[in-house]
């Protein structure tokens, strides 16, 4: 075929120590396996980042949710022939709860803050409690009132496409 090979990146190594495409290699059993590299989840964790600060207020929530889609659709479908299933399991929990944070982040007033929880279905006294909290966006992204009324099933309703049902669906699972 008389292509050239570039001696800078050709080389004959082991499989664990080699990125091919975005793609690492690891053993298991006598046998190797593929994996997505840790420059690739570094780059999506950059991309999300950007995507979910709090500062991108530019964005609508609608915007939002659309670009997210792609970016799980997109990466799911490069990668899907890799081993990822915990890294998508650990990067869904951290993008739950930047949404979370910016939900909380948007609702800006005390009183806004104290209608949304009401309408989400939490108790008068809870809603009062944590609408009033000084905890700042990402600690109260954490706590148990968000999670109990911006759950996973409410922000799939609501058009948030996650990494791990993609997957699921994706691979078959």
């Amino acid at each position: 075929m008389k292509l050239k090979v570039n001696r800078e990146k050709t080389c004959v190594a082991d499989a664990s120590k080699i990125k091919y495409l975005g793609f690492g290699f690891y053993y298991r059993k006598g046998a190797a396996r593929i994996a997505v590299h840790q420059k690739s989840k570094d780059k999506l964790w950059n991309k999300l980042r950007k995507l979910l600060s709090k500062s991108a207020g530019d964005v609508s929530n609608v915007e939002l949710r659309q670009r997210l889609e792609r970016v799980v659709r997109g990466w799911v479908n490069y990668f899907r022939i890799a081993d990822m299933k915990s890294f998508l399991s650990k990067t869904d929990q951290w993008m739950r709860r930047k949404i979370r944070a910016r939900y909380w982040k948007q609702w800006k007033k005390v009183k806004t803050k104290y209608k949304a929880l009401r309408k989400l279905g939490l108790r008068e006294e809870l809603a009062i409690k944590y609408a009033n909290s000084r905890k700042g966006y990402w600690r109260i992204a954490k706590s148990h009132v968000l999670d109990m009324t911006l759950t996973v099933d409410f922000l799939r309703r609501i058009g948030y496409t996650f990494f791990s049902d993609y997957y699921s669906r994706v691979i078959g699972h």
